[in-house]
């Protein structure tokens, strides 16, 4: 069996690269959104010319965002979808609701600090991890039946 992971949310840590890493060996094909902050921020007018209002240079930007984002969701068997501490990801609990509307897979990872916040979209989810090396062992056990250890 080969599971399809889409990795979904915050992009200031490096939590990607943590369950990457960890999920060597397994059978394990990841994708996720453009995490260039600014490359994502700026693909619309990159693409499709300036703007002088800021809304519609970040809707351009968030619309071109969207074709990947659908298609990386669509394909995907699992959708992980990272809640971070600085910021509020909009984006992310989007992401999470349209993964559970299409009857992906879900696993949140969150701090304990989000619980009674993401209670909705915790839900929703088929698990809560709190760390990458859980969702790691998420992956290893559905794609093996192994357990940690």
């Amino acid at each position: 069996m080969k599971l399809k992971v889409y990795l979904s949310g915050e992009i200031h840590t490096d939590w990607r690269e943590r369950i990457i890493q960890g999920a060597r060996g397994l059978e394990v094909q990841f994708s996720a959104p453009v995490t260039d902050h600014s490359a994502s921020d700026d693909c619309g007018v990159a693409i499709l010319g300036p703007e002088e209002r800021k809304f519609w240079h970040d809707h351009k930007g968030a619309l071109v965002n969207a074709i990947r984002t659908r298609k990386g969701i669509g394909d995907a068997d699992v959708v992980v979808v990272r809640f971070g501490d600085k910021y509020r990801q909009w984006n992310a609990a989007f992401d999470a609701g349209y993964a559970a509307a299409l009857g992906k897979s879900l696993i949140i990872l969150q701090p304990e600090e989000h619980d009674h916040a993401l209670k909705e979209v915790d839900a929703a989810a088929q698990a809560v991890a709190r760390t990458p090396e859980q969702v790691v062992e998420i992956l290893r056990y559905v794609l093996t039946g192994a357990l940690p250890g």
